[in-house]
Protein backbone atom coordinates (compact mmCIF):
# COMPACT_ATOMS: atom_id res chain seq x y z
CA UNK A 1 0.00 0.00 0.00
CA UNK A 2 1.04 3.36 -1.01
CA UNK A 3 -0.06 6.80 0.73
CA UNK A 4 0.21 9.53 -2.37
CA UNK A 5 -0.81 13.00 -1.86
CA UNK A 6 -1.80 14.29 -5.55
CA UNK A 7 -3.47 17.82 -5.50
CA UNK A 8 -3.42 18.33 -1.98
CA UNK A 9 -5.69 15.30 -1.48
CA UNK A 10 -4.39 11.63 -0.09
CA UNK A 11 -4.84 8.49 -1.81
CA UNK A 12 -3.86 5.26 -0.39
CA UNK A 13 -3.36 2.69 -3.48
CA UNK A 14 -2.30 -0.67 -3.32
CA UNK A 15 0.22 -1.35 -5.92
CA UNK A 16 4.01 -2.70 -6.29
CA UNK A 17 6.46 -0.55 -5.41
CA UNK A 18 8.12 -0.55 -8.93
CA UNK A 19 4.83 0.84 -10.24
CA UNK A 20 5.57 3.95 -12.11
CA UNK A 21 3.89 7.07 -10.93
CA UNK A 22 2.40 7.80 -14.09
CA UNK A 23 0.62 5.46 -14.41
CA UNK A 24 -1.01 5.09 -10.71
CA UNK A 25 -1.90 8.84 -11.40
CA UNK A 26 -3.97 7.99 -14.62
CA UNK A 27 -5.15 4.38 -13.48
CA UNK A 28 -5.42 4.15 -10.08
CA UNK A 29 -6.43 7.81 -9.45
CA UNK A 30 -8.22 8.50 -12.54
CA UNK A 31 -6.44 11.98 -13.29
CA UNK A 32 -5.60 11.23 -16.89
CA UNK A 33 -4.56 14.80 -18.12
CA UNK A 34 -1.33 13.67 -17.53
CA UNK A 35 0.10 11.87 -20.44
CA UNK A 36 2.29 8.79 -21.41
CA UNK A 37 4.25 9.65 -24.04
CA UNK A 38 7.70 7.97 -24.54
CA UNK A 39 8.19 5.97 -21.27
CA UNK A 40 11.56 6.56 -21.06
CA UNK A 41 11.58 10.75 -19.21
CA UNK A 42 12.28 12.37 -22.51
CA UNK A 43 9.41 13.45 -24.07
CA UNK A 44 8.01 15.31 -20.82
CA UNK A 45 4.29 14.08 -21.73
CA UNK A 46 4.30 12.90 -18.17
CA UNK A 47 5.40 16.00 -16.36
CA UNK A 48 3.92 16.63 -12.84
CA UNK A 49 5.50 18.79 -9.78
CA UNK A 50 6.70 16.54 -7.34
CA UNK A 51 7.85 18.88 -4.07
CA UNK A 52 7.48 22.42 -6.50
CA UNK A 53 9.92 20.59 -8.80
CA UNK A 54 9.29 19.43 -12.19
CA UNK A 55 9.65 15.42 -12.56
CA UNK A 56 8.78 13.01 -15.23
CA UNK A 57 6.04 10.71 -13.78
CA UNK A 58 6.79 7.52 -16.11
CA UNK A 59 10.47 7.06 -14.57
CA UNK A 60 9.56 7.38 -10.87
CA UNK A 61 8.76 4.47 -9.08
CA UNK A 62 5.90 4.58 -6.34
CA UNK A 63 8.16 2.92 -3.87
CA UNK A 64 11.11 5.96 -4.16
CA UNK A 65 7.85 8.63 -3.70
CA UNK A 66 8.29 9.93 -0.19
CA UNK A 67 4.96 10.12 2.47
CA UNK A 68 4.25 13.89 2.31
CA UNK A 69 5.93 14.47 -1.00
CA UNK A 70 3.50 16.75 -2.38
CA UNK A 71 2.12 15.68 -6.19
CA UNK A 72 0.70 17.60 -8.17
CA UNK A 73 -0.61 16.97 -12.26
CA UNK A 74 -2.24 19.12 -14.19
CA UNK A 75 -5.63 19.07 -13.00
CA UNK A 76 -4.43 20.54 -9.58
CA UNK A 77 -2.82 23.33 -11.27
CA UNK A 78 -5.69 25.16 -10.52
CA UNK A 79 -9.61 24.34 -10.63
CA UNK A 80 -10.27 26.68 -13.11
CA UNK A 81 -8.01 26.51 -15.05
CA UNK A 82 -6.83 30.44 -13.89
CA UNK A 83 -2.54 29.92 -13.73
CA UNK A 84 -1.16 32.48 -15.48
CA UNK A 85 0.21 29.51 -17.79
CA UNK A 86 -2.82 27.97 -19.03
CA UNK A 87 -4.37 31.31 -19.68
CA UNK A 88 -1.27 32.50 -21.76
CA UNK A 89 -1.53 28.96 -23.72
CA UNK A 90 -5.31 30.02 -24.15
CA UNK A 91 -4.63 33.75 -25.50
CA UNK A 92 -2.75 32.59 -28.05
CA UNK A 93 -3.81 28.62 -29.06
CA UNK A 94 -0.84 27.01 -28.64
CA UNK A 95 -1.34 23.45 -29.21
CA UNK A 96 -2.57 21.78 -32.31
CA UNK A 97 -2.59 18.41 -31.14
CA UNK A 98 -2.34 19.43 -27.64
CA UNK A 99 -1.28 15.59 -26.71
CA UNK A 100 2.28 17.31 -24.84
CA UNK A 101 0.63 20.06 -23.81
CA UNK A 102 -0.44 19.21 -20.02
CA UNK A 103 3.35 18.73 -19.72
CA UNK A 104 4.93 21.64 -20.99
CA UNK A 105 2.68 23.82 -19.33
CA UNK A 106 3.70 21.91 -15.98
CA UNK A 107 7.28 22.33 -16.78
CA UNK A 108 6.65 26.12 -17.89
CA UNK A 109 4.92 26.77 -14.33
CA UNK A 110 7.74 25.45 -12.59
CA UNK A 111 10.47 27.67 -14.21
CA UNK A 112 8.38 31.04 -13.54
CA UNK A 113 8.24 29.70 -10.00
CA UNK A 114 11.78 29.51 -10.34
CA UNK A 115 12.59 32.27 -12.44
CA UNK A 116 9.75 34.79 -12.67
CA UNK A 117 11.15 36.71 -15.49
CA UNK A 118 13.07 34.08 -18.01
CA UNK A 119 14.79 35.10 -21.39
CA UNK A 120 14.72 33.07 -24.40
CA UNK A 121 17.66 31.24 -23.75
CA UNK A 122 16.14 30.51 -19.96
CA UNK A 123 13.10 28.75 -21.12
CA UNK A 124 14.95 26.92 -24.05
CA UNK A 125 17.02 25.69 -21.26
CA UNK A 126 14.18 25.20 -18.98
CA UNK A 127 11.92 23.36 -21.40
CA UNK A 128 13.12 20.49 -22.55
CA UNK A 129 9.44 18.55 -23.55
CA UNK A 130 9.27 17.51 -26.63
CA UNK A 131 6.25 18.89 -29.16
CA UNK A 132 5.49 16.93 -31.85
CA UNK A 133 3.83 19.77 -33.81
CA UNK A 134 6.51 22.14 -33.10
CA UNK A 135 5.03 24.75 -31.62
CA UNK A 136 7.78 26.15 -29.47
CA UNK A 137 8.00 29.63 -30.80
CA UNK A 138 4.19 29.99 -29.36
CA UNK A 139 5.16 27.80 -25.88
CA UNK A 140 8.01 30.46 -25.70
CA UNK A 141 5.64 33.38 -26.30
CA UNK A 142 3.10 31.65 -23.86
CA UNK A 143 5.87 31.51 -20.72
CA UNK A 144 6.87 35.19 -21.49
CA UNK A 145 3.25 36.57 -21.05
CA UNK A 146 2.84 34.00 -18.64
CA UNK A 147 6.01 35.71 -16.94
CA UNK A 148 4.14 39.15 -17.32
CA UNK A 149 0.50 38.02 -15.88
CA UNK A 150 -0.42 38.69 -12.29
CA UNK A 151 -2.11 36.09 -11.21
CA UNK A 152 -5.99 35.75 -11.21
CA UNK A 153 -5.92 38.40 -14.02
CA UNK A 154 -7.05 37.73 -17.41
CA UNK A 155 -4.21 37.17 -20.70
CA UNK A 156 -3.98 41.02 -22.36
CA UNK A 157 -2.79 40.09 -25.82
CA UNK A 158 -2.91 42.01 -28.92
CA UNK A 159 -3.45 40.23 -32.40
CA UNK A 160 0.29 39.43 -32.83
CA UNK A 161 0.13 37.08 -29.97
CA UNK A 162 2.76 39.41 -27.64
CA UNK A 163 1.22 40.26 -24.01
CA UNK A 164 0.22 44.00 -23.46
CA UNK A 165 1.38 43.32 -20.00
Amino acid sequence: MAQLNINGRVHNVQVEPETPLLWVIREQVGLTGTKYGCGVAQCGACSVHINGEVARSCSIRVGDVKVGDNIVTIEGLSDTSSHPVQKAWLAIDVPQCGYCQSGQIMAAAALLKKNPKPTDVDIDEAMTNICRCGTYQRIRAAVHIAAGMPSGDKADVGPDGKSKI
